[in-house]
């Protein structure tokens, strides 16, 4: 039998993900499967509204490319322009032209959310 609460602290929260662990395995079309449905959606909306996660840093998303798939700024050049633009961009003195987002999405696989910042939307 389901007794759902609404989330309303940590301690709240911490409960919820303990019964979740309980109902991992839970068959579908059972009543525990819908009661893991239930807490899922309740622990997001606590979480979304608790602990909002604010929007991305499109330099970082840019470097942490670079990273994953061992890039240099020369790299950059055909997404961004000259070597001096990149330096610019990376170092935060330029900021993204939607011409340079779109090259970057493109050409790296960079998702739009990330390259878009708050001045740029």
């Amino acid at each position: 039998m389901m007794n759902i609460q609404p989330i309303h602290t940590d301690a709240d929260l911490e409960r919820a993900f303990a019964r979740m662990e309980e109902l991992w395995a839970a068959e579908d079309g059972t009543a525990a499967a819908d009661e893991l449905e239930v807490l899922s959606i309740l622990i997001e909306k606590y979480e979304d509204e608790r602990y909002p996660i604010g929007p991305s840093d499109p330099i970082e998303a840019i470097k942490f490319r670079m990273e994953q798939q061992g890039l240099t700024p020369r790299d950059l050049e055909p997404y961004i322009g000259p070597s001096g633009r990149v330096s610019e961009v990376l170092n935060r003195k330029r900021k993204l032209s939607l011409r340079m987002i779109r090259r970057l999405h493109d050409g790296l696989n960079i998702p739009y959310e990330s390259l878009m910042d708050e001045a740029a939307a």
